[in-house]
């Protein structure tokens, strides 16, 4: 039999279930899932947890990355592969530790195995969690044409993907094989406002028989409000629109005397996308023992998600022509007295420049070649990659220029109270059509390993594998002259952005790191094997092109962050004392070396602290030059470029796995694997009212900063990555199966599930955070049980029909203080009474089922349609304010808010 490669081992041996949990999904396993994308099929399967999804990238930092993460343990710690090697990471600065799985075209997919133990014995770092290991097609000379339509029952939100692929040249035959593919996909957007679920950012609710709201509107709205205060500071708010017409204008909601704007109807569910994908794969033989091979991957994927326009607050001179006309005639009504007001402000709502809507646009490319093949009895591979990632954020609308703006405004052309609509071309100069950030992530490897017969042992022959590869990583990233804003480098510059950050700064960092790894398998008797395996990693310190101090002075080249060396290890066994069950266990040690970002990305101000503090020191410290009493204090965003004790360290793991495979029956297959991991000197933020309460212990993190706003010295706290806390993670999973013939056909069921039994950080000063079975600190949920079980009929050669269940558990909802002016009761009367504190609201556990039938129309040629959500689920209710996407209503990382949709796969091999 021939060997081959599995992932999780350097050793090529005869495929069968190994000592690790290795779950392989082939193109029928793929099909019969109905997605149309990668990052579809990835993050739904049940060990999938803690993952960015496509709505993220909707003002929720998502940026157009979709990735991958086993067991909630989080993106960063699942390393993702290509053919067996690494892909350039993410180009986005704060996602640059995972690979977008938006740049992988599924067309092209042969396979994916998906290893869901701890791999950086053999992988080096990133693959604490696990590997998921994209196998393309190759050595085909068919011809396959293949295109999916998707289109939900309600509005908005179609897909649809064409592909073709042809091969050229028998390898084993001609000694050559060429296969090329291209894929195109198109994804429409789904709106907020199609789906009654999330169109409102009022959403009733009860809980023990009170009725609630979740009550989410902004006070700058269109047309503007006004708000006046007196010289006793009192304030009163009014829409000089509604007293006048006596209704609210569209997308508002009356509150008081004030219409306040509905921004949730105007966010994406999901944003359109577009991607367009070609694949070439070569090999050639040179003898019967070594074979050429050569493969290319270019990928162009645009998402466009939008979400509300800017909102823009203005001051409102008590003197001019606006306040003169929008506020004057309703004072008496208002029971002001004119004398009486000190100042007065507008709460605006620039719709008139569109909704916020931006191109996150990536451009990858990944190149590898090399030679594989067999002399002296070495199984051996050696190739070079070249593989990078370079983003692009474009404004297309909604975001305008200040500059222009504060033109327009003070030429008397725009009035903000007018009906919205009414002054899109004269708003029009100030909007941004301009790419705003440009970013580019880069890996070249060179690698090779190999693996031989070893000597003999009871059960059979050992064998060895050995290995060695050199990295080099690169991260660039060029914000544009706006969205830096006035800075050092730009000294007459005077530009910002109003509806986007500013004071981005560029990076332009890079690194070596090396590492050697060797793997033993020892059948040691006739049904026990054993397999260790170790690797040693040495990461070079980074070399940083721009760096700049803490007041965004350009420092020139330096060397950043600290060197470091790690050996890690694993242990695993399979025993088989009878043929019908298999245990298996392993024991490893990994580690998570800081991403680039986290050292080089250079510290810029970001604004305030949430919460008002004491100044944490005193005299002699010089920093207390910066004291201002009890205050919000300046806070600085960026990397950690210390070095030594204060510098960032790996993150260090252990994981571990037991588990077993019953089959006492004929087709039945029964198999449980426990696993868990514990990190520690995992990378984190400090959280600030930690570093308050422990100046001394956390001095470091604080210095003495010159506010840009006011000009004078202030006590900075700089929000930047440490090793500050340990985490655990811990649980079972599962994979049953069962198959048997009936008079009407072949029956089959698969069950697969993870159950989670622990999910916890632990951070100085604030002891064990969970997020299991609730919305935890960290804006997420863990999900205490995620399951999918598929019952497939093959009721001839011709027809197969399968019915899917996919299940979630429910979980503890994100909680509020009344203090947080986000849930209002719900008076007998239908009125809206005082804002309340909401702790104990708990989200469903949502079910959905999927339906499929394949027609075999002849050989090669293939129908398949289907109903994904079959009984038209809607998403669960959630409070959710803070982590995903801008939706309100429901947590669009755990959903579906597509509903029933009905899909046509249609696929043809000649």
């Amino acid at each position: 039999m021939q060997r081959v490669e599995i992932t999780g081992s350097s050793i090529k041996r005869i495929n069968k279930e190994g000592a690790l949990p290795v779950q392989t999904l082939t193109q029928d396993d793929i099909a019969k899932t109905g997605a149309t994308n990668v990052a579809d099929l990835i993050q739904a399967l049940p060990a999938m947890q803690g993952f960015i999804p496509a709505s993220s990238s909707v003002n929720g930092g998502g940026a157009g990355v979709e990735t991958a993460s086993i067991h909630g343990i989080g993106s960063g710690y699942t390393l993702v592969l290509l053919n067996g090697r690494r892909i350039a990471k993410s180009a986005i600065a704060n996602n640059d530790y995972a690979v977008n799985l938006a740049s992988i075209p599924l067309s092209a997919v042969e396979r994916v195995e998906i290893l869901t133990d701890g791999a950086s014995a053999l992988y080096g770092s990133d693959a604490i969690a696990g590997v998921v290991n994209f196998i393309l097609k190759k050595n085909s000379t068919e011809t396959v044409i293949s295109g999916n339509y998707n289109s939900p029952l309600k509005s908005g939100g179609k897909s649809y993907n064409v592909g073709i692929s042809k091969g050229f040249g028998d390898l084993d035959k001609d000694g050559y094989n060429v296969l090329l593919a291209y894929s195109h996909d198109e994804q429409a957007s789904l709106n907020a406002n199609q789906r009654s679920f999330s169109n409102s950012g009022i959403v009733p609710f009860s809980v023990g028989g009170q009725n609630y709201a979740l009550y989410q509107l902004s006070s700058n709205t269109a047309p503007a409000g006004v708000t006046v205060l007196d010289n006793n500071n009192n304030a009163t708010q009014f829409s000089p629109d509604f007293l006048k017409n006596g209704v609210c204008s569209t997308n508002t909601f009356l509150s008081g005397k004030y219409c306040k704007y509905n921004y949730a109807a105007t966010v994406e569910l999901i944003p359109k996308s577009t991607r367009d994908s070609f694949v070439v794969s070569s090999n050639w033989k040179l003898n019967s023992d070594t074979t050429l091979f050569g493969e290319a991957m270019l990928s162009k994927y645009s998402i466009f998600p939008q979400y509300a326009p800017p909102a823009q607050p203005l001051n409102l001179p008590v003197n001019g022509a606006l306040y003169t006309k929008y506020v004057t005639p309703y004072l008496a009504q208002l029971g002001i007295d004119p004398a009486n007001v000190s100042s007065a402000s507008i709460g605006l709502r620039l719709f008139d420049t569109g909704g916020r809507k931006d191109e996150y646009r990536t451009d990858a490319l990944h190149l590898a070649f090399g030679v594989d093949g067999n002399a002296f009895g070495w199984d051996y591979n050696a190739s070079y990659t070249h593989s990078q990632n370079r983003t692009y954020d474009n404004a297309l609308g909604g975001y305008a220029s200040n500059n222009t703006f504060t033109s327009i405004v003070n030429s008397g052309a725009y009035d903000p109270f007018q009906p919205p609509g009414s002054s899109v071309a004269i708003l029009a100069p100030a909007v941004l059509h301009q790419t705003l950030d440009q970013a580019t992530s880069k890996l070249d490897i060179l690698n090779a390993h190999a693996s031989h017969d070893f000597f003999k042992l009871p059960g059979g022959t050992s064998q060895i594998g050995i290995g060695v590869e050199a990295t080099k990583e690169s991260h660039t990233d060029s914000p544009s002259a706006i969205l830096q804003g006035p800075n050092a480098l730009q000294p007459t510059y005077t530009d910002t952005i109003i509806g986007g950050g500013s004071g981005s700064l560029p990076f332009s960092a890079n690194r070596m790191n090396y590492g050697t790894f060797a793997e033993l398998l020892l059948p040691v008797v006739k049904n026990l094997d054993v397999t260790g395996a170790l690797r040693y990693d040495s990461y070079d310190a980074a070399k940083n092109n721009n760096t700049f101090d803490s007041a965004g002075n350009p420092l020139g080249a330096s060397t950043e962050g600290n060197s470091s060396s790690k050996a890690t290890y694993k242990i695993s066994a399979r025993w088989q004392p009878v043929d019908s069950l298999l245990v298996r266990g392993s024991y490893g040690t990994g580690f998570k070396a800081p991403t680039l970002a986290q050292i080089t990305s250079p510290i810029t101000f970001t604004g305030n602290t949430a919460g008002s503090y004491a100044c944490p020191f005193s005299s002699p410290d010089p920093r207390a030059a910066g004291c201002q009493g009890v205050t919000q204090y300046d806070v600085l965003q960026g990397g950690n470029p210390n070095t030594g004790s204060t510098g960032l360290k790996p993150e260090t793991s252990k994981q571990s796995t037991i588990g077993f495979r019953l089959e006492p029956i004929r087709n039945l297959s029964i198999g449980f694997d426990f696993w868990q991991v514990s990190i520690k000197n995992q990378i984190s933020v400090l959280q600030e009212a930690i570093a308050f309460g422990n100046p001394q212990t956390y001095s470091n993190l604080f210095t003495l900063f010159n506010d840009p706003i006011s000009g004078s010295p202030t006590v900075a706290f700089s929000e930047v990555p440490i090793n500050l806390a340990s985490a655990k993670y811990q649980g079972i999973d599962w994979d049953h199966s069962f198959k048997t013939k009936t008079p009407i056909g072949d029956m089959s069921l698969q069950w697969t599930g993870t159950y989670m039994l622990k999910a916890q950080q632990d951070f100085p000063g604030t002891g064990i955070q969970s997020s299991l079975g609730k919305y935890g600190a960290d804006q997420n949920v863990v999900f205490r049980v995620i399951s999918r079980l598929a019952a497939s009929w093959k009721q001839s050669d011709t027809w197969t029909h399968t019915l899917i269940a996919n299940y979630r558990s429910g979980y503890h909802d994100e909680t509020f203080l009344a203090s947080d002016a986000t849930v209002r009761i719900v008076n007998p009367d239908g009125s809206y009474g005082a804002f309340v504190s909401m702790p104990n609201h708990n989200v469903a556990s949502y079910t959905t089922f999927d339906w499929q039938t394949k027609l075999t129309v002849k050989k090669g040629f293939e129908i398949t349609a289907g109903i994904k959500n079959l009984f038209a689920r809607t998403p669960p209710l959630s409070l959710i304010i803070a982590g995903g996407g801008n939706q309100v209503g429901y947590d669009a990382r755990y959903t579906d808010p597509l509903g029933r949709q009905l899909y046509l796969v249609g696929s043809y091999k000649f």
